[in-house]
């Protein structure tokens, strides 16, 4: 099939950075891995990887959605090419991709295509049911485990599992495509005012963190015994590895998509205080109850986060400097983010959480860019390992 032109530059820099990150793969866990692995695992690496640096560019989600059109056929097509990448990875390397909760993958990858195909709609607002679909599609990826998840290589380190990527790119074609969902800000691209925003919010987040978490005995500085060549891989895989087993994949649905949705809503709505007071009075009593029924001391802490980030979010929003509903929207998002790290049993830990839920929405807002957002995510979660510091939970 001949490629538009159009869309020639957007599939040529999808190559290239397909081809960098694979030398990386390959300089990074090439000797750890056993050479059939990395065989097996390099062809459906490229593959879903030039599909995960090519499907959010605007010029090639528009050109899927021309071509789409609503017609069932079509929308089905590129979740059928998903899930079979994906089963087919699983069946060269010896595993069943169909017993277990892997039974349940076909539903992850066709429920949310299917609904938007479904229900067409004609206006294009944001509505419940979009947050509904969201909700339903990404609740059993939280809490169910899929296992194999496919990791690349798959009896190796792992660089990232096929299953993390086969949900990133099926809600991709999901709300950007077939839902038509716009601004989600999904591709890589080099901008250095984007690149110092995002080191700058990093930076002025983690001294925050770490003024109050020594303040608290929260952190402490443990350091490293040598600075050598093995702690420099240790970090580069740490980087790496949040990046994109974690961090690309929570900042898609929490800034990409919940974010974007909640924002476009309240704006529909022409008021951004009723949203804000129904925030501040679920919030609040909901932080309070997470804080209350873990176990040590400022059990009030994820309460006072949440309430800085809806004063934060008020005054900005009424000084109308901005579109509105964008602060509202960051604020809602950045509670829920931090409170869902509950499961980590740790208090501080999830005040912290709901502030670096603004930190990176607020990238995500002034770059317009997931992947920024995704590179403080990585920077913060890997500053302990770069920095030499410990948590004491």
């Amino acid at each position: 099939m001949k490629i538009p032109k159009v869309l020639i530059p957007e599939v040529t820099s999808g190559i290239v950075w397909t081809a960098t990150l694979t030398l990386l793969f390959l300089l990074l866990y090439g000797t750890s891995s056993e050479i059939l692995d990395i065989c097996v695992a390099l062809p459906f690496f490229m593959l879903s990887y030039f599909l995960f640096f090519s499907i959010g560019r605007d010029a090639i989600s528009d050109y899927l959605k021309t071509w789409v059109r609503g017609d069932l056929k079509r929308v089905l097509i590129v979740p059928g090419f998903l899930l079979t990448l994906y089963f087919c990875y699983i069946l060269l390397n010896g595993e069943n991709p169909i017993r277990g909760s892997l039974a349940l993958l076909p539903y992850l990858i066709l429920f949310p295509a299917l609904v938007f195909v479904v229900h067409r709609n004609k206006d294009r607002a944001i509505g419940w049911l979009d947050f509904l679909a969201f909700v339903i599609y990404l609740l059993p990826t939280t809490f169910i485990e899929v296992n194999p998840s496919g990791e690349l290589p798959f009896h190796g380190e792992g660089f990232d599992s096929m299953y993390r990527i086969i949900l990133i790119l099926s809600a991709l074609y999901a709300f950007g495509v077939v839902r038509g969902i716009k601004d989600i800000g999904f591709f890589p691209m080099l901008n250095w005012r984007s690149l110092m925003t995002a080191i700058g919010v990093w930076m002025a987040f983690y001294l925050f963190v770490l003024i109050i978490g020594f303040n608290i005995n929260f952190i402490r500085y443990a350091g490293h015994e040598v600075i050598d060549q093995v702690l420099v891989k240790k970090i580069l895989i740490t980087l790496v590895a949040t990046f994109f087993h974690t961090a690309i994949f929570e900042e898609l649905f929490f800034r990409g998509l919940l974010q974007n949705m909640l924002a476009k809503r309240i704006s529909q709505a022409n008021t951004w205080k009723v949203f804000w007071q129904w925030g501040v009075a679920i919030s609040i009593p909901l932080a309070l109850v997470v804080g209350y029924t873990l176990k040590g001391g400022l059990q009030w802490f994820p309460a006072l986060m949440v309430v800085l980030l809806f004063v934060a979010a008020f005054f900005l929003e009424r000084s109308k400097a901005h579109p509105s509903g964008l602060y509202t929207g960051l604020a809602i998002t950045s509670t829920i983010f931090g409170l869902v790290h509950y499961h980590s049993h740790a208090i501080i830990y999830i005040g912290f959480a709901c502030i670096a839920g603004w930190a990176y929405g607020y990238t995500y807002l002034k770059t317009k860019n997931v992947f920024y957002s995704a590179l403080v995510y990585t920077l913060v979660n890997s500053s302990v390992v770069i920095f030499g510091l410990e948590f004491i939970k």
